[in-house]
Parts: C-alpha cells; sequence; structure tokens
C-alpha cells in the first residue's frame, strides 16, 4: 500500500511539475493570444503581434512586430505598427488588484492618420474602445468591479514616423512630424484602469499630437484629374 501510495504522489508531482513547465513555457504565447484577441474585439480593427517575450525574474515584457489596422471603412495599410513595445512590470503588485507598471515604451512607431468621410481613423478606434467597455460593463458589472486594474508610471512614444490621409487620396499618404509624447501616472487617480481605459488613452493621447501636427480643415477633394490642384490641395494639409 505504501508502495501505491508513493507511487500516486510521484505521479501527482510529475503531473504539477509538467503543468508547471507548459506554463512557463507558454505564457509568452497565451498572453500573445489574448492581446490579438481582446485587441482587435477592442479596436474593432485587426490587431497581430510576432512574439512576446515575458521575463518573470525581472518583470521586463517586450512585444515584438504590434500590427494595429484600421476599423472598417478606411483605405490605409493601418493605424499604428512597431517593431517593439518594452514593458516594465511591478513583480510585487502582481498578487493585488492594481497592477503596477513601471513604463511602457513604445519605440519608432509607424503611425497613419486618416480622415475618412465622417472621422478620423483614431476617433473610430477610440469610439470601438468605449462601445466595447459599455457593453462589457453591462454584460459582467461584477465581475469587471473586481477586475485587475493597471497602474502606468510612464508611458512614452519616442521617434514616430508619422503619416496622414485623406479619403480621395486612396490609400495614399503623406508624412507629418509628431513629437515624443510621454504621459505619467496613468491610472493614478483613479485608483488604476482596466486594459481597455488604458489603451482609450493611448489612442486619445496620439490622436491629440496628430491633430496639433495635421490639419484636415483646409482640405477639399480636388477636382478634375490635374496634378497641380492634387498637389496644392496636399501642401494645404499642414497646420501654420
Amino acid at each position: 500500500m505504501k508502495k501505491v501510495l508513493l507511487g500516486l504522489l510521484v505521479i501527482i508531482s510529475a503531473g504539477v511539475g509538467g503543468a508547471w513547465w507548459w506554463l512557463q513555457g507558454n505564457l509568452d504565447g497565451l498572453i500573445k493570444d489574448a492581446i490579438v484577441h481582446y485587441g482587435s474585439e477592442m479596436t474593432g480593427a485587426k490587431v497581430r503581434v510576432g512574439t512576446v517575450e515575458l521575463r518573470t525574474k525581472d518583470g521586463q515584457a517586450f512585444i515584438r512586430k504590434l500590427h494595429i489596422g484600421n476599423p472598417s471603412g478606411f483605405k490605409t495599410a493601418h493605424a499604428l505598427e512597431v517593431d517593439e513595445v518594452e514593458v516594465a512590470i511591478d513583480l510585487a503588485s502582481l498578487t493585488g488588484r492594481v497592477v503596477r507598471i513601471r513604463k511602457i515604451a513604445i519605440k519608432a512607431p509607424d503611425v497613419i492618420y486618416e480622415k475618412g468621410s465622417e472621422m478620423t481613423n483614431f476617433d473610430a478606434i477610440q469610439k470601438n474602445i468605449a462601445t466595447y467597455l459599455g457593453q462589457q460593463d453591462k454584460q459582467v458589472k461584477k465581475e469587471d468591479a473586481a477586475g485587475k486594474k493597471l497602474i502606468v508610471d510612464a508611458l512614452s512614444v519616442s521617434n514616430a514616423k508619422a503619416h496622414a490621409s485623406a479619403a480621395f487620396m486612396d490609400g495614399k499618404t503623406v508624412s507629418l512630424p509628431l513629437p515624443d509624447i510621454l504621459l505619467r501616472d496613468l491610472g493614478k487617480s483613479k485608483g488604476g484602469l482596466a486594459p481597455g481605459e488604458l489603451g482609450q488613452a493611448v489612442a486619445q493621447a496620439l490622436r491629440q499630437q496628430l491633430a496639433i501636427a495635421f490639419s484636415f480643415d483646409r482640405l477639399s477633394k480636388p477636382l478634375g484629374d490635374a496634378a497641380g490642384k492634387a498637389a496644392n490641395a496636399i501642401k494645404g494639409l499642414f497646420s501654420k
């Protein structure tokens, strides 16, 4: 009987150890799948991720080859693409209700600001996230209230390559300057943000900077097929 019990303990221990090894080995993949699934649902745009690397010893994480497409109705290739997003997590906070993220660094993103018939692509993404959060609040309000919240010490967007487009340009773009963005203490005054709310904050910050750097007010659809008219219209895109 003792041998049988000992054998069962060995099997259980091996099973637990194997499950832990599987979780550790697949955690990066689980995070990647979550970003793709929930990111696409929230933004109403196709989200893709190349790889996710999570360092459980120091709380460093790297999201590589992140692609956020455009909602339906826009012609450009994407809203944002970035080779690497660096995240630093306070591991001690993971067991609490509010997770502290020391930094999110979005490095050299390629951003396209497109004006559609009714709104820009970033307006549409913000609207879709707000709709998603509203639906979630109605469906699982109690669960959301008890869910994890996030506080971000510093969120930066640096060395962005920004472009703009309008409906008549049929997906073509012109380049524009975009200053670096630095946001501090996101969610601190509210006791934390839901992940969707953090996504809204990032989209809002980008939209505000793009609106400052670029104006669609002076843009009107060029008439006829004259290249000169199109060139003059494009020149008038930039704010003074």
